[in-house]
């Protein structure tokens, strides 16, 4: 799919969001207009290619392990991620704006392709099916694009009338200026979406590929958004659903998903390819996101100044041949088994490879962005939210047995808080660098007993953050600055703490 998206991309640019530093402006004079750009149900699919082309992780990634235990500043470190790993975090990081904007320009894209369908005539029945499909899809895409920005940018994801982020299922005008929504209105949006996409979505489409949304990609979004809401019952039933139309990944397909050589237990993820438009160093946004860790390749000879977390690895060799190291780790770290004695980082490497490279091309790889495993996870926390500790216990131990060459006992959880702290904990090392340990720290510590990101010492000895109580107000990021002097509205709606 990225080859076509690249000799695509250039033609949509025409209808983009280039140059916008908010989530308002973005709709420019002189932009070639939807009548002239969408003709056919042809230049609609090739639109929607455009749109896919905006689905990215990167910055997610970033911000997700700066925040927590998932990495530590490596060895080869020019000061890369330092303010942010210091919890140094204001209206002003650059990071905050460019999630923001990139989601917004997803979302923007996505309407553009969704205003467009409904002036385009299709010819025939087969056209009218392939309309549906693209219709579907960017829909699916808007809601996924809100859900990202509710992540990052709502205190409390169970909260209806907390506030979220503004609510866009239309282009709006230049001059146009828009408050945030509560959380419950940006939900309902993406609730309509997804209906819409499910309504519209031919049931066979696509199921072999996770490179394009299907009705597996829809299903498994309700079941995350349910989970983040605290809504467990409704979670476990799309879970259920997804698993059943994605089983999960046995340890001797493990390795391959991270290389993209196979797609045991994906349900989705964003493409990379070579020569794509994410063919370049995540710097800025976008890349490879293996550059998150390493300048030229993901060993410790390739210039690596982000290392896996302490933390992190304790728990992946916590049990021996544990599948999850060998994915993750590269084999030339040094692993320095008195690294607390110690504390020498030149003794102590621990060089990460979830993002070695494909395609001849060293760090760039696909974006997992939803895995059966996940799905998993999800009914084991509805379970321990049920107080149904014995099923949640078999749920963790069906991950586990298809993670070491044998069988895992059955955890004993006294209370539904020690089956959340070993959900969370399991979490941790399956989900690793996939944008998911700061949203999960934000909405299940509480309920797992923990008071937030715990770094080993070794890894907070640079500046001393060892510790951050998840009642700490950066753990909901700012609205950007950018956003609040282009939209006035939104100045007085800024979260707490900034």
């Amino acid at each position: 799919m990225m080859k076509v998206i690249n000799r695509l991309f250039l033609v949509f640019l025409l209808i983009s969001l280039n140059g916008c530093n908010d989530a308002i402006d973005i709709d420019q004079p002189g932009r070639l207009s939807a009548e002239n750009a969408f003709r056919s149900v042809a230049d609609l699919n090739s639109g929607l290619l455009g749109v896919y082309a905006q689905l990215d992780l990167t910055l997610e990634i970033r911000m997700g392990m700066l925040l927590t235990d998932e990495v530590t500043i490596g060895f080869d470190s020019g000061g890369q991620g330092t303010a942010e790993y210091a919890y140094n975090i204001n209206t002003n990081t650059g990071n905050v704006l460019a999630i923001w904007n990139n989601q917004y320009r997803l979302i923007n894209f996505a309407t553009r392709i969704i205003e467009a369908a409904e002036i385009v005539v299709p010819d025939g029945a087969a056209e009218q099916a392939q309309l549906n499909n693209i219709v579907a899809q960017a829909h699916a895409l808007r809601a996924y694009g809100h859900f990202r920005l509710i992540n990052h940018f709502s205190t409390n994801y169970e909260d209806d009338s907390a506030l979220g982020v503004i609510a866009l299922d239309e282009v709006p005008g230049i001059q146009d200026q828009r408050p945030r929504n509560t959380n419950g209105e940006v939900y309902a949006l993406i609730n309509s979406d997804l209906d819409a996409a499910a309504g519209l979505i031919d049931p066979t489409f696509s199921q072999n590929d996770p490179t394009f949304i299907n009705t597996n990609f829809i299903t498994a979004m309700r079941a995350r958004l349910a989970a983040y809401r605290g809504q467990y019952t409704q979670a476990d039933n799309f879970a259920a659903q997804a698993l059943t139309a994605v089983p999960l990944a046995g340890r001797d397909d493990f390795l391959d998903i991270w290389t993209d050589a196979g797609n045991a237990g994906v349900i989705f993820k964003a493409e990379r390819a070579d020569g794509g438009p994410f063919d370049n160093q995540a710097t800025g946004g976008g890349g490879w996101a293996g550059s998150l860790f390493a300048f030229v390749n993901a060993t410790i000879t390739g210039s690596p100044f982000m290392e896996m977390g302490r933390g992190i690895y304790n728990g992946l060799i916590a049990i021996p041949d544990d599948i999850r190291e060998e994915a993750f780790v590269a084999p030339t770290s040094v692993i320095d088994p008195d690294y607390l004695t110690n504390l020498q980082d030149d003794i102590d490497i621990i060089v990460t490879q979830i993002y070695p490279g494909s395609e001849g091309q060293p760090l760039l790889n696909d974006l997992k962005i939803f895995r059966a495993a996940e799905m998993l996870f999800i009914r084991a926390e509805a379970a321990a939210e049920a107080g149904n500790l014995g099923q949640a216990a078999a749920f963790i131990q069906q991950l586990r047995n298809e993670r070491y060459p044998v069988a895992q006992p059955l955890p004993n959880y006294a209370n539904s808080q020690e089956a959340f702290a070993d959900i969370l904990h399991e979490r941790s090392l399956e989900l690793f660098a996939q944008a998911q340990r700061w949203t999960d720290i934000k909405r299940l510590a509480v309920r797992a007993g923990i008071a937030g990101v715990q770094r080993d010492p070794a890894d907070c000895d640079i500046n001393g953050v060892c510790a951050v109580p998840v009642t700490d107000f950066r753990f909901t990021l700012p609205i950007p600055q950018a956003e609040i002097n282009a939209n006035s509205v939104i100045a007085e709606q800024q979260n707490p703490g900034y």
